[in-house]
C-alpha cells in the first residue's frame, strides 16, 4: 500500500497548479441530506455550482485510535530513558503540532504499539474549557516516537481510501470548525466525542483528484508560510535598527542630553478610567484599550466604541490625535504605540496618553525608545504593584528620555517608515493568501 503522505516544500514561485474542470451542478444522486450533513458548508468560491462527488462519513475512510491512559504519579515533565513523550491538547496548533515543548512523559509500558503516532495521523483537540480550542487539528508529517493523551483524538486515514493530506485539509476547513463547535459546545466543558468525528461527512472524489486538491492547498499553505516567515524577519528589524543607531550611545549618554518626559510633552494624561463601559455603544468612535496596544503598532481587532457626542464632550480629555503616544498601564507596562492618521480623533480606555513637542522629539523615536530594552528597564523600575505591574502618569512624567539631534531622529523615522511599508505589503500578501486558501478550500472541499 503506497504512502500518500506527501511532504510540502516551499515553492520558488507563486504559480499554482491550475484546477481541472470541476464537476458540474445538478447531480440527481446527491440528495438534500448530503448537503445538510456537509460540515464544510454549502457556500464555496462560486456559490451556485454543486460538485457530483459523493460524501462519506469520516469513520468509513479512517479509524480512531484510543489515547493513552496514565496515572498522574507516572508523569514526568522531562525526558528520561524508558519514557516516551505524550501530546496534550495544548500541543495542537492550527495545522501544526508542537513536538518540542510543553510535553509530558510517561513510561513506555503505558503505551500500546497502536497508540504510537504515525506519519499521516491527524491529532484533534477533543476537550477544553474553551470552544476555540476544541476541534483544532494537525497532522504528524514525519516519524516521532511519542503518543497522545486522553484529551486528544487521533484519526488514522486508510490510505487506500483517502489521501492523508486531503483529509488534513478537510480538518482545517472553516466548515469543519463551524460544525465541531456546534457539536462540542457544553455548559462547563466542551467535549468532542468519537461519534462526532466518525459521523462528519467528507466530500470524496477519486484518489487522484484528492492528491491534486491536496497539492494545490499545500502549495497555497507553503506560500503563506513563506510570507509569515518573512513577516517575522521584518518584525525583528525595528528593534535592531533602533539598537544599531542609538543603543550604544543611549547606554553611554554620549553628547545627548536627557530630559524628563513631562518636559518633552504638551499633554500627558490618562484615558477613561471611571466606568468606561457606561460610554460604550455599538458603533461610533473607536476607543483603544490595553489589548489594542502592541509594541509599535495598534491591533485593530476588538475595538470598543463611544459616541461622537461623548467623544467631543464628556470624553474630550482623552481624545487622541494622529502622532499622539499611548502607553499600557497594567500587564505590559510602558508598551507604547503611535496613533496613525486613520485613527485621528479616537479615544482611550485606561491608557496613558502623551502629545510630544515635535520641536524636541519625534513621536516614532519616542515610541521606539520606550519599547527598547533600555526604555523598558526604566519603565519597569517605576512600575508599582507586587502581583501586577502598574505604570502611572507620575512615573511616565519622571522617566528620563535621551534626546538625540532632530536630524538623526528624522533619519531613523524615514528608514522606519520605509520598513513599515514593506511590513504592510507583506501583511497584505499574507491576508490575500489566507483568503485564497479559504476560497480554494471552500470550492474543493465543501462540494461547491
Amino acid at each position: 500500500m503506497e504512502n500518500d503522505l506527501e511532504s510540502t516544500h516551499h515553492p520558488s514561485s507563486v504559480d499554482l497548479p491550475r484546477p481541472k474542470s470541476l464537476p458540474t451542478a445538478g447531480d440527481p444522486g446527491r440528495n438534500s441530506g448530503d448537503r445538510a450533513g456537509d460540515p464544510a458548508g454549502d457556500e464555496g468560491a462560486g456559490g451556485d455550482v454543486v460538485m457530483s462527488w459523493p460524501t462519506v462519513p469520516v469513520g468509513e475512510i479512517a479509524q480512531q485510535v484510543r489515547g493513552v491512559s496514565y496515572d498522574k504519579s507516572q508523569v514526568s515533565n522531562s525526558a528520561a530513558p524508558g519514557l516516551r513523550p505524550v501530546l496534550r491538547a495544548g500541543n495542537i496548533q492550527e495545522g501544526s503540532l508542537l513536538l518540542d515543548k510543553d510535553l509530558v512523559y510517561v513510561p513506555d509500558s503505558c503505551i500500546a504499539h497502536q497508540q504510537l503516532l504515525r506519519p499521516g495521523d491527524i491529532v484533534i483537540a477533543a476537550s477544553s474549557g474553551s470552544i476555540d480550542v476544541v476541534g483544532k487539528a494537525a497532522q504528524l508529517s514525519e516519524p516521532w516516537e511519542g503518543s497522545f493523551g486522553a484529551f486528544c483524538k487521533v484519526v488514522r486515514p486508510s490510505s487506500d481510501k483517502v489521501n492523508p493530506r486531503y483529509l488534513h485539509h478537510f480538518f482545517q476547513s472553516t466548515g469543519y470548525r463551524r460544525k465541531v463547535s456546534s457539536l462540542a459546545a457544553g455548559a462547563n466543558i466542551n467535549n468532542l466525542k468519537n461519534e462526532h468525528i466518525d459521523d462528519l461527512l467528507l466530500p470524496l472524489p477519486p484518489l487522484e483528484e484528492q492528491r491534486r486538491i491536496a497539492a494545490i492547498l499545500d502549495k497555497v499553505q507553503s506560500l503563506k508560510d513563506l510570507f509569515d516567515a518573512r513577516r517575522g524577519t521584518l518584525g525583528s528589524f525595528e528593534g535592531s535598527l533602533f539598537c544599531n543607531l542609538f543603543g550604544d550611545r543611549i547606554e553611554q549618554s554620549i553628547n545627548w542630553k536627557r530630559m524628563q518626559f513631562a518636559d518633552l510633552c504638551s499633554r500627558l494624561t490618562v484615558g477613561v478610567v471611571v466606568r468606561p463601559a457606561s460610554y460604550y455603544c455599538e458603533a461610533g468612535v473607536p476607543a483603544l484599550r490595553s489589548l489594542n496596544i502592541k509594541s509599535g503598532n495598534i491591533q485593530r481587532e476588538s475595538f470598543v466604541y463611544v459616541s461622537s457626542s461623548d467623544n467631543d464632550t464628556a470624553l474630550a480629555k482623552s481624545k487622541l490625535s494622529s502622532g499622539d503616544l499611548v502607553f499600557v498601564r497594567t500587564g505590559r507596562p510602558g508598551t507604547c504605540a503611535v496613533i496613525p492618521p486613520d485613527l485621528d480623533g479616537c479615544n482611550a480606555i485606561d491608557l496613558l496618553l502623551a502629545t510630544v513637542d515635535t520641536t524636541l522629539i519625534l513621536p516614532e523615536f519616542a515610541c521606539s525608545f520606550f519599547n527598547s530594552s533600555t526604555g523598558k528597564a526604566g519603565v519597569l523600575s517605576e512600575s508599582r504593584g507586587q502581583i501586577q505591574q502598574h505604570f502611572n502618569a507620575g512615573s511616565l512624567a519622571e522617566s528620563m528620555v535621551p534626546v538625540p539631534p532632530l536630524d538623526l531622529q528624522q533619519h531613523y523615522c524615514e528608514i522606519l517608515g520605509a520598513h513599515r511599508n514593506r511590513m504592510k505589503r507583506c501583511d497584505l500578501s499574507v491576508d490575500e493568501l489566507g483568503r485564497l486558501a479559504h476560497s480554494i478550500a471552500s470550492g474543493l472541499l465543501s462540494g461547491v
